[in-house]
């Protein structure tokens, strides 16, 4: 687009004319009630059901206190890359505990995870090979994909026969799977072990981006690849994030210690960037003892989940089909999907309403994501506020349309 700003307006105009131009909230403090953070916006304390805190760490005092004395230790930044200064003490011992905790011999730290998918993508593909991946994966592994020289190509959702079959159709090129383990805006789980044969038939790598599995599923929190009984030799290439159910920040990427050393010297996205501070990795380095040691936080989450999808199905609410903590409930249209997230919000909940481009036009949704901290009663109140909002909202809409039909 050229320099001209009444098409820059115009583009606004358009996106809030279809109810697809997005708002940022501004949270002005976050108070702590019992073990959950809830923000408070425009002087309004709001119980968060949209955020990805899904074990309630987030809050959690020791996060706190192990950052703030290794920020007095360390100071505030890294200063620098990895690779000049930037690499701590504190960033080693978390890149070897994380490799213990995924059961992987190596494991390297990025600042986000967007910029670890682009990093493993763009070092290991080249020109003239195929990336497969699924039509719903997050954007960085989509994003990743375009800027390498490889030729992407793509299967319907969750659809390991469509996989095999372009996998085998370009079987001389096919270099990467790359799937998300627990998709984020759906919910559901990747179909894994499908995905992890094809890829061994093939010879080719598989990269599963565990962002909302990690810390959650499995029986110790090793994530969807642990609760799917897939070993290292099976999913080479493992993706996480801490900013999730670790409650921190950042990203990393697990695998055998001559692929993630070559990744080092490969990934632009991990080579010229500044090193997230010493701090953090200290207080993620508390976050994974307590995933290690605090089972009950993941079976809570399992216990709420159930409550949430039976009062759903109690009261007729159209959810999609998920066990996960990402739990999205239908509400087609843009402008009926903000305006049942307002609702919410007026209500006192914050639930974020999901819209096209992010998902598919006609698949709008609010993505409802429950927390180990929440309450029964939190639930509960959700629940009702969520049928009483729907239900004002398609009256009111149905009016309307009745309304405009019945207009000479």
């Amino acid at each position: 687009m050229k320099r001209d700003p009444a098409a820059v307006t115009a583009q606004l105009t358009a996106l809030a004319a279809h109810a697809q131009r997005r708002m940022r909230h501004c949270v002005q403090a976050q108070a702590l009630a019992g073990s959950i953070l809830q923000p408070v916006v425009d002087g309004r304390r709001l119980l968060n059901f949209c955020s990805n805190d899904y074990l309630g760490l987030a809050g959690d005092p020791r996060l706190t206190q192990a950052l703030r004395a290794a920020a007095t230790h360390w100071g505030a930044g890294a200063g620098a890359a990895h690779l000049v200064t930037g690499h701590t003490a504190e960033h080693h011992a978390l890149e070897e505990e994380l490799a213990d905790f995924t059961g992987r011999e190596a494991a390297l730290l990025f600042s986000t995870g967007y910029m670890a998918n682009v990093g493993v993508i763009t070092a290991l593909t080249q020109r003239g090979e195929v990336i497969l991946q699924d039509k719903r994966n997050h954007a960085s592994l989509i994003d990743g994909a375009r800027q390498s020289d490889a030729r992407l190509l793509r299967y319907r959702h969750g659809d390991a026969g469509e996989a095999a079959r372009i996998a085998a159709q370009h079987a001389p090129s096919l270099a990467l799977i790359a799937s998300d383990g627990v998709f984020s805006m759906e919910g559901d789980i990747a179909p894994l072990p499908a995905l992890a044969a094809i890829a061994q038939r093939h010879a080719a790598w598989l990269l599963v981006d565990d962002a909302h599995g990690f810390g959650v599923l499995g029986a110790n929190g090793g994530g969807s690849l642990q609760a799917a009984g897939l070993s290292a030799a099976q999913v080479p290439l493992l993706m996480g994030t801490l900013g999730k159910a670790a409650g921190s920040f950042g990203a990393f990427l697990a695998g055998d210690r001559e692929v993630i050393e070559l990744i080092l010297q490969r990934a632009r996205s991990y080579i010229y960037t500044t090193a997230m501070p010493a701090a953090i990795a200290a207080a993620t380095r508390a976050a994974l003892l307590i995933l290690r040691e605090e089972g009950w936080r993941r079976e809570r989450l399992q216990q709420l989940i159930a409550k949430f999808r039976d009062g759903a199905a109690a009261r007729g609410l159209p959810l999609m089909a998920s066990s996960t903590a990402i739990q999205p409930l239908l509400v087609a249209g843009s402008a009926r999907c903000l305006a049942v997230s307002e609702a919410l919000r007026q209500r006192g909940f914050w639930v974020s309403a999901i819209r096209h481009p992010t998902v598919p036009a006609g698949s709008e949704r609010l993505r409802v994501t429950l927390s180990a901290a929440h309450r029964d009663a939190d639930v509960e109140s959700l629940l009702d506020a969520l049928a009483e909002s729907m239900a004002a909202i398609h009256a009111a809409a149905d009016a309307a349309g009745d309304a405009a039909g019945d207009a000479p």
